[in-house]
């Protein structure tokens, strides 16, 4: 079953081309072009990650990190902040408002960012503990 993204963009060519790069790399993806229109595809849909920006209409995106930590059942789940605010205090504040991570759009070609979210996203296997001798 593919992983699913939710990207919430205002910004619709953005979300567009990143859905088809994504979508081309075998994800199921959803897009809202607004805060408010974010949380209710995160809560209907439960994604398995969140690419966020920060500055929309509705609601801005530290407004909705916000309802997503403090919801009891979108608290747990994997926010990454995908921004153009590149400035360290930014992304600061995006993490202590409790992103996951952050992302800079212009840092990033879509391929790039693909692989990154492939990579956030692998399975783990769960691996036995070896006994410590003493």
């Amino acid at each position: 079953m593919p992983k699913t993204i939710l990207i919430i963009e205002d910004e619709k060519y953005l979300s567009d081309m990143y859905r088809l790069k994504f979508e081309h790399c075998g994800f199921k993806v959803m897009t809202a072009g607004n805060g408010q229109e974010g949380l209710e595809a995160a809560r209907k849909n439960k994604p398995d990650l969140i690419l966020l920006d920060l500055i929309m209409p509705v609601m801005n995106g530290y407004e909705v990190l916000r309802e997503f930590r403090q919801d009891a059942e979108l608290k747990d789940s994997k926010v990454y902040i995908w921004s153009n605010l590149s400035q360290a205090s930014e992304i600061k504040k995006g993490l202590l408002a409790g992103a996951d991570g952050y992302f800079v759009k212009t840092n990033m070609t879509p391929g790039q960012l693909a692989h990154k979210v492939k990579e956030l996203l692998r399975e783990t296997k769960d691996v036995p503990a070896k006994k410590i001798k003493k």
